[in-house]
């Protein structure tokens, strides 16, 4: 299972670069054209707002198989390993709860817009939508899988705290002093 979530969310890794890649080349390509042709690509702002929704979206899964999201473990870290296990199934438990509205909500505007054309490129709005079925549904499989390793025991106690303080001390985190007393990255 391990392997298939992984390779699942290297696929979701190049599929972000495409994307991101295709917004670059239409912003940057719409700007020249304009200023240079007096004309412009249409669907420019139409595309590259929806593919940054869902590199958003996308992001967010493989961030979450990362445990790379921020959080505040200022309570839990005092905790005792039992007590970090306790906290960490609660939270898994009400992400999942959170992941079930998202889908039940996405779906919704998923079927509502199914016929409803997207202003520029004619294209269905409920793909704008399907992005958030998407991430519910993925992250789910993790949050399961994650919950399982919870409440089995299959996790040591340094993994019990599934969060990063800040963006600064993560990067400290991945620092090390190598013997000559200098900083050398993980």
């Amino acid at each position: 299972m391990n392997r298939l979530i992984n390779g699942y969310c290297r696929l979701l890794e190049w599929a972000m670069v495409a994307m991101l890649a295709m917004m670059v080349l239409l912003v940057f390509g719409n700007v020249v054209l304009r200023y240079a042709f007096s004309s412009g690509i249409t669907v420019s702002e139409e595309l590259s707002r929806w593919l940054f929704v869902w590199m958003c979206f996308l992001g967010a899964i493989v961030a979450l198989k990362e445990h790379g999201h921020l959080g505040t473990d200022m309570l839990v870290s005092r905790f005792g390993p039992l007590g970090r296990r306790v906290c960490l199934a609660v939270a898994q438990t009400a992400m999942l709860g959170i992941n079930g509205l998202l889908f039940t909500g996405s779906w919704a505007q998923m079927q509502i817009n199914l016929e409803v054309e997207a202003p520029v490129t004619g294209a269905p709005v409920a793909i704008f939508y399907a992005s958030g079925v998407v991430f519910a549904v993925s992250a789910s499989v993790i949050l399961l899988r994650e919950l399982w390793r919870t409440l089995s025991g299959q996790l040591r106690d340094d993994e019990l705290l599934m969060v990063r303080e800040s963006e600064d001390l993560a990067q400290v985190d991945d620092l090390h002093l190598d013997r000559s007393g200098t900083y050398r990255h993980k």
